[in-house]
């Protein structure tokens, strides 16, 4: 392979997708990144357990530790500092699952080649830390993406208290103890959080000490770090403020991952992250969100270009989705393009992506790739990848409808996937790319008849509004719903089901139903994050989405027959009442899917096709 590292994982993925791993899928997923040649992947399971020791030893009482601590489904953003106590605390028999996982994962990893980035302290601290060093010199940073103080606002250390390096060194001489190393480290202290000063010498001091305390705990330490706050906030991270943080490290001892490098590189206008070594990262998917999208273009050219660059400290690629289990295709493309000297030819690269796929050649399946290929995965320009279909979205007259493919494409390449079901049905992956083009499908048309809902009412049409309406509520959701539940990985009970098969106890097993459940809808205790980790499962299609459709729906029929205006806020404050009684509704979902796929699909494409 041209470059030194292929790396996995993004920090969110770990609560988005791993959240509620066993071992038996952590071992899958380990063996797909060996089979993928990927050899440098996080390791972040179970840090609580030694944050909680270190904490403890510091004179933190239990009350203190678990108003800092998320629930399961949240760690990401609490060990970001973007977040603190919601949906918590983390029982200790939490901790102990965590741990056990951990020793398991790291052992594998590093059996077979891969070298582990362990955690590492960033700077922010609970509160208690104030209560047993009460001069001890820590800013409050401001609140997170709609969250106040109540859950956020976290506490960060200035880097030159002599606390910063008991905390940092303490933590990782522990993690250090219990896993061993392989001298990569991760943190983040900026991602997202505004700092308190864009003073270039502040700046230095705080990548410095970062860097200062992982050497304090291993001298050889390298500091892994996202890339992601460069781009994300362009006005506060100019050139003397980027050139600032990453010059406070020596060169050669911080690895960048321009995280988002498919769609906004960050190496090019930092004259290669100033000669700081930096992977280009294929970031492709938030939330995880379902819905087929890819940059294919964007990355079969752009590692390449990111290692001609003047100068060029690249020294490596990675994948770095939010969330995983979805287009698979695209993660296989970029995985091979590591191994590549120079770009592919896509459309007979995805010609044998297709029978390596399903185990056989098939002509009808290979032009639907060719077309999902030019099409839905050819997405051009600064493309950002937030499923913002109205079918997963609060329903109001004002949806995105846009889309930036040929939307007959996706419904062509359905019908040629259906018609290869009699020589490839029995292939798992077949049945499952059928599923996920169907869905796609699907998806298409709920922004049609939205459109014919919006139309009518603006027209005041009743008799229109009441037939695309009904379609929609009554037929085309219901229908999808069955065809999601007739696939496994498309089940909102395997989510449910595996929060709670992490419980020791009932009490435990509600509140990791409730974390799961608020994470794929409400995110935050108000609709904070709304929809953002918008997922297409079968149980949420008809008891979530179909019940917001429904509720709009009404709302605009009752609207036209009493000559009053459909009030956007009112609408917003009953719909809140239904999204949040659906995370409290207790109700079990199938684990176990049932229906016929091929036969489902085929109905709804009887039934819709254009």
């Amino acid at each position: 392979a041209p470059p030194r590292y292929r790396y996995y994982q993004n920090v969110c993925t770990q609560s988005y997708s791993y959240a509620w791993w066993d071992w038996a899928r952590w071992e899958r997923e380990i063996d797909w990144m060996a089979l993928s040649g990927i050899n440098l992947a996080l390791a972040f399971v179970g840090q609580e357990a030694t944050w909680q020791r270190v904490y403890r030893s510091l004179g933190l009482n239990q009350s203190e530790i678990d108003a800092y601590f998320t629930g399961p489904a949240f760690l990401a953003w609490n060990r970001m500092g973007n977040l603190h106590g919601w949906a918590g605390p983390l029982p200790p028999a939490w901790h102990l699952r965590q741990l056990y996982l951990q020793y398991r994962i790291v052992e594998r990893m590093r059996s077979l080649g891969m070298i582990t980035v362990l955690p590492a302290f960033a700077g922010h601290v609970p509160q208690g830390v104030l209560r047993v060093f009460p001069r001890v010199n820590a800013t409050r940073l401001g609140g997170w993406s709609h969250f106040d103080c109540t859950y956020s606002c976290t506490y960060l250390l200035d880097p030159e208290d002599p606390i910063f390096q008991v905390i940092g060194t303490l933590f990782l001489k522990e993690l250090i103890k219990e896993f061993g190393t392989d001298h990569i480290y991760s943190a983040d202290t900026f991602n997202e959080m505004t700092p308190v000063s864009s003073d270039p010498a502040y700046l230095s001091r705080v990548s410095n000490a970062v860097f200062t305390s992982m050497t304090g705990a291993d001298p050889e330490a390298l500091w892994l770090m996202q890339g992601w706050l460069f781009q994300h906030q362009p006005d506060f991270w100019q050139p003397a403020q980027v050139r600032a943080l990453l010059r406070g490290v020596p060169l050669g001892r911080m690895i960048v991952l321009d995280l988002f490098a498919e769609s906004k590189p960050v190496y090019q206008w930092t004259e290669s992250f100033y000669g700081q070594p930096f992977i280009w990262c294929m970031l492709h998917n938030f939330g995880g969100n379902h819905g087929l999208f890819g940059t294919v273009e964007a990355i079969n050219h752009g590692p390449f270009a990111a290692r001609r660059f003047p100068n060029s400290t690249m020294v490596g690629t990675g994948l770095v989705p939010e969330g995983i289990e979805q287009n698979d295709m695209v993660y296989e493309l970029m995985n091979e393009l590591g191994w590549r000297q120079d770009p592919l030819d896509l459309p007979s690269w995805v010609t044998r992506y297709a029978e390596r796929r399903y185990g056989a050649p098939n002509a009808a399946a290979a032009s639907a790739w060719r077309l999902l290929l030019r099409s839905v995965y050819n997405c051009t320009g600064v493309c950002v990848n937030h499923n913002r279909s109205p079918l997963v979205r609060r329903p109001s007259l004002h949806m995105d409808t846009e889309l930036w493919y040929n939307a007959s494409d996706v419904y062509e390449a359905w019908r040629l996937l259906l018609s290869a079901g009699t020589e490839l049905g029995s292939s798992t992956t077949f049945r499952y790319d059928l599923v996920d083009v169907t869905r796609q499908a699907a998806q298409q048309l709920v922004t049609k008849y939205y459109l014919s809902i919006r139309q009518a009412f603006q027209s005041h049409a009743l008799p229109e509004l009441l037939t695309a309406g009904g379609v929609l509520v009554y037929d085309l959701l219901p229908e999808l719903d069955s065809l999601l539940s007739s696939h496994s990985l498309f089940l909102l009970g395997r989510w449910l089901e595996s929060a709670r098969a992490m419980a020791t106890s009932d009490q435990e097993a509600e509140q990791y139903e409730l974390n799961a459940r608020n994470q794929v809808t409400l995110w935050g205790p108000s609709g904070n994050i709304l929809d953002y980790a918008n997922k297409q499962l079968g149980g949420l299609v008809l008891d979530y989405y179909g019940v917001r459709w429904s509720l709009f729906v009404s709302a605009l029929v009752e609207s036209l027959n009493s000559g009053s205006p459909f009030h956007q806020d009112q609408f917003n404050q009953a719909v809140f009442q239904v999204e949040r009684g659906f995370v409290y509704n207790k109700k079990r979902y199938p684990a176990v899917p049932a229906g016929d796929t091929l036969e489902i699909s085929r109905k709804l494409f009887l039934k819709y096709y254009p």
